[in-house]
């Protein structure tokens, strides 16, 4: 039996996924940190700002926790009954002008433009794409939505479970170790097709590696 048009997309992200840039290279190309931002970030909410965002030749980055997003479309995983913090929308929206599903699409959440740091001025947009690596594993996504404009580290329920992290919005994400390289002036179309996602993912992240 011939695979369906989405199990075979699934099936070409799952084999892109596990292509030729591993977590090992691109850590090493972001070991050190040229900062950009004008102040530091919270993990979350009444921790002490601990977290620049660093820049280099093609992308921006920052190592922090993950919480997870459950914004956006009404899932069964993701919903108002599963996150006490459900908002049914999110700051970019899919092709069809719907909110992004974050159950099904990695992405991560910025922090909204402030003082410390504006992502659209280091040429982040939504769509963007991001390599999340935790635990020598590297997930590709988009950036999906904004937060609050104090702290950093959030991503959606589908990056989480990507990962292998604990993707309940209410009690899971991880307390450290998430690199997130943001690549500049990217863009998925469309923004929610994960395929998409990764083989741009891939093709930037070769090129992240080679520049100076």
């Amino acid at each position: 039996m011939s695979a369906t048009p989405i199990e075979a997309q699934e099936s070409t992200a799952t084999e892109a996924r596990k292509g030729t840039v591993g977590a090992a290279e691109l850590l090493a190309k972001v070991e050190s940190c040229s900062r950009i931002s004008d102040g530091r970030y919270s993990t979350d909410e009444g921790t002490s700002p601990s977290v620049p965002v660093c820049g280099k030749k093609g992308a921006v980055y920052w190592k922090a926790d993950m919480d997870i997003a459950c914004d956006g479309q009404v899932t069964a995983r993701c919903n108002r009954d599963t996150d006490p913090w459900f908002r049914p929308e999110t700051a970019f929206p899919q092709s069809d002008g719907r909110p992004l599903n974050s159950q099904t699409l990695p992405y991560v959440v910025v922090p909204g433009p402030s003082g410390i740091w504006d992502h659209a001025n280091s040429g982040i947009k939504g769509g963007g794409v991001v390599a999340v690596i935790h635990n020598d594993q590297v997930q590709y996504a988009v950036v999906g939505d904004a937060g609050p404009t104090d702290i950093i580290g959030e991503a959606s329920y589908a990056t989480a479970e990507a990962l292998g992290i604990n993707p309940d919005p209410a009690t899971g994400g991880t307390a450290s170790g998430v690199t997130y390289i943001l690549f500049r002036n990217s863009r998925v179309s469309p923004i929610e097709s994960r395929s998409a996602a990764v083989s741009l993912g891939e093709s930037l992240a070769k090129r992240f590696l080679r520049a100076n």
